[in-house]
């Protein structure tokens, strides 16, 4: 993602600063989600749904500003030639590999997850397929790691439920973060 803001920098200004508030966007959502489904072990609508719409909202419009600016399909979610496809391909994307574990395992995954999923897509797309596989194999890893902990340390057993959202805006974040836009 730096590499990816520093590119937008010199091709698109405008770019650069709609992807910057989309990640300031993010920074406060993942805070608020985190704590609230630390607490109650919900990913409660009306943060979710809004950030559908500021995010790809933020996204699309960086992605478009970007593809007719100077920086052209290298900068910017472009699929199949289409600006902004990557970021609704994304998040439709991910929504579904989510709802299909939900429907696959009930008890497994909460419907938040599958909503706060769709919303994730939206910015790994924007970045590409390579993070939005990044990014989702991260939460499962972050989440896998969490509950061995849980389970050596004897705080939890294997019927033990623990909230899935903070793993999966942990693997979004290190996915936007770390790999190299």
């Amino acid at each position: 993602m730096i590499r990816r803001l520093s590119e937008l920098w010199d091709a698109s200004p405008l770019g650069f600063w709609l992807v910057v508030a989309a990640c300031l966007y993010f920074v406060v959502m993942a805070v608020r989600l985190t704590v609230v489904d630390i607490r109650s072990h919900l990913l409660p609508n009306r943060i979710v749904f809004p950030s559908y719409a500021v995010a790809g909202v933020l996204l699309l419009a960086a992605a478009l500003v970007a593809f007719f600016s100077d920086a052209g399909p290298a900068v910017g979610a472009v699929v199949l030639g289409v600006p902004g496809l990557g970021v609704i391909a994304g998040g439709a994307v991910l929504w579904l590999f989510y709802f299909v574990l939900r429907l696959i395992h009930p008890p497994g995954m909460g419907f938040g997850d599958v909503k706060l999923a769709g919303v994730l897509g939206l910015y790994l797309g924007y970045l590409g397929w390579g993070h939005v596989f990044a990014g989702t194999f991260a939460a499962f890893v972050l989440g896998g790691l969490w509950s061995l902990i849980i389970l050596v340390s004897r705080h939890g057993t294997l019927g033990s439920a623990i909230p899935f959202g903070p793993f999966m805006l942990a693997g979004a974040a290190v996915s936007m973060v770390l790999l190299p836009g």
